[in-house]
């Protein structure tokens, strides 16, 4: 895939929820790189983080979830291309900001010093709390407590007071109990922070030689930030002005002012610790802590122009998704009425659309709804224009769905199980229609299914998700005939297509992990019947395969023992075309041998 260009690269994602006082890891340090024009499949069971995955990069992850961990880069030369006028609003607000620049690159001086002063810090602050141990044995109790209490509340709710009196009674109590363990071991806690610090604060060497070094080291650092800045300072701070004007200039004027303090409070923090902001990638990582970054790139009759990096994973204003999502990425649900208003006629809900993010009048609106209705196959275009969805069949249906998809001509097209809920026959209509206007419109198409018949038909990469971790990624090719990962064998080895009469279909045994608790080793290590010691131990790295097939376990290591995929999957080739009744004409590359 060299030759081609990467429009959406996602780096060590890691997405948690909070669900009911506990947190679950659904994303679990995810990397992989989306190009342009590509199909690419994203399988797995249900709850391995497909829908998951691709929520983050179209801005719909659910209230309680969130990205804690990663970037998601996506490139887009229109979004990417900044421009803000400078009037005198924002003229004053440049100067201050460079008069706050000017007053503390000063603190770079005496980076060095500072984290000397901040290691003293933490030095006494470790000795004056837990250990490590104590807070992880006591942080265990309180979660396992606060859960049963969690649960128990939730049970307590479910019982009919007018017949389960005594059960509501003994939740109660329950509740009250475990309350008042939760009170006990906070106090026990606290008891324990209490001794540490007596014990520090009694003994008299530690403090001495703490105030004195502690004295020592500010006396220093007060005189090294007693320096003037450098004009190479002064000049990049000229710089960085601008990049927070190109930053925050889109905002509305109360989101504008806070978003500056926010970005100078950031900057102060990173001269205090000597970051070098003189290099693009460092500054860009300070800024993203409170916005998206703009590169400055030139000052022309009182606009600023430069370029924005576009980190999705640290998107936070929803006028930013509101470009991003429809006109950028695009995504068709897996049941159409759900996202198809029932009270509105499908020619204007495709209308709504085109009106929100083209720049066009009404009756052009209404001429390319009906060019997309034609496009999609729906016949009769014109008269059925006014119809409500229930007059559509579900098939026709999920086509207007993937008409509003494309009425903005996104860039990437996520398909989230979108045959799922129709008939066979008409599941290979869609799959067709996709790829078909794929071809003419040039999107990427990101497809989440389960369903490994599907991908044979739809992809040209295959990435396979486990417990929330990518686990193998390969050409489609590679994925049916070379699988190297013992969860894809499983996965194949599940194809209807491939049971022989009167055998039993197969099945994977066990259930997968769940995502509250932390994984050791292999997550699929339990289920899988290959499983090597190790795979209990220890996380397996990524191995590589060939330039375009890596696969995450134990087996691919030199060390590991030599085994065979199972026998079902060995000759998937063969054995489709014999329950398929075809001949084999040995046709064993593209189209000819996805299954």
């Amino acid at each position: 895939m060299e030759d081609k260009k990467v429009l959406l690269s996602v780096r060590d994602l890691e997405v948690k929820f909070r669900v009911r006082g506990r947190i679950l890891t659904a994303i679990r340090g995810i990397s992989l790189d989306i190009y342009e024009n590509e199909s690419i499949a994203i399988v797995g069971e249900s709850g391995s983080g497909k829908s998951v995955f691709t929520k983050t990069f179209a801005g719909m992850l659910d209230s309680n979830g969130f990205i804690s961990k990663g970037d998601i880069l996506f490139d887009d030369e229109e979004l990417e291309d900044t421009w803000v006028t400078l009037g005198s609003s924002g003229k004053r607000m440049m100067s201050a900001a460079k008069s706050q620049l000017d007053q503390d690159c000063r603190l770079s001086f005496g980076a060095d010093t500072f984290k000397a002063i901040q290691a003293l810090k933490d030095e006494r602050r470790d000795k004056s709390a837990l250990t490590p141990e104590e807070e992880k044995e006591i942080e265990e109790r309180l979660r396992r407590l606060k859960f049963q209490k969690t649960e128990t509340g939730n049970r307590k709710q479910t019982y009919d007071p007018g017949k389960e009196k005594d059960k509501i009674h003994e939740a109660a109590a329950e509740i009250e109990r475990l309350q008042a363990e939760i009170t006990a071991l906070e106090k026990e806690r606290e008891q324990k922070i209490r001794e540490h610090k007596e014990a520090v604060e009694h003994d008299t060497a530690y403090i001495q030689h703490y105030d004195s070094e502690m004295a020592r080291l500010t006396a220093k650092y007060a005189e090294e930030i007693r320096q003037e800045p450098t004009d190479a300072m002064r000049s990049l701070n000229d710089r960085i002005t601008r990049e927070i004007y190109l930053s925050i200039g889109r905002f509305p004027f109360r989101r504008r002012h806070k978003s500056q303090k926010e970005l100078l409070a950031v900057l102060k923090k990173a001269f205090e610790l000597g970051v070098d902001l003189a290099d693009p990638g460092q500054r860009a990582k300070v800024f993203g802590e409170a916005v998206m970054p703009v590169q400055f790139l030139e000052e022309t009759s009182g606009k600023l122009h430069g370029k924005c990096l576009l980190n999705l994973a640290k998107m936070r204003y929803a006028n930013d998704w509101g470009q991003i999502r429809g006109g950028k990425i695009a995504t068709v649900f897996q049941d159409p009425m759900t996202s198809l208003n029932p009270i509105i006629t499908i020619g204007k809900q495709i209308m709504s659309i085109i009106l929100k993010h083209q720049k066009c009048s009404e009756a052009e609106a209404r001429r390319r709804a009906l060019t997309l209705m034609h496009q999609v196959g729906i016949p009769n275009a014109e008269s059925r224009f006014d119809d409500y969805p229930f007059q559509y069949s579900g098939g026709m249906r999920q086509r207007i769905v993937i008409a509003i998809a494309l009425s903005c001509q996104p860039k990437i097209l996520i398909c989230d199980e979108p045959t799922t809920a129709l008939d066979v026959t008409i599941q290979a209509q869609i799959l067709k229609l996709i790829k078909d206007l794929q071809k003419e419109y040039g999107y990427t198409i990101v497809f989440i299914t389960h369903d490994l018949g599907v991908v044979a038909n739809v992809a040209d990469r295959v990435a396979v998700l486990y417990a929330g971790q990518m686990i193998e990624l390969g050409t489609v090719e590679e994925i049916f005939y070379d699988p190297r990962h013992p969860y894809t064998w499983a996965l194949l080895s599940s194809l209807p297509q491939l049971a022989e009469r009167d055998v039993k279909l197969y099945s994977i045994t066990g259930t997968p992990p769940s995502l509250y608790n932390s994984i050791t080793g292999d997550a699929f290590a339990p289920r899988n019947p290959y499983c090597l010691q190790i795979d209990t131990l220890k996380e397996p790295p990524m191995f590589k395969v060939t330039d375009t097939h890596y696969a995450k376990t134990w087996l691919l290591d030199p060390r590991a023992p030599k085994i065979e995929k199972p026998e079902i999957i060995q000759d998937i080739h063969g054995k489709l075309l014999k329950t398929y009744h075809l001949e084999n004409n040995s046709h064993h590359s593209g189209e000819d041998h996805r299954g």
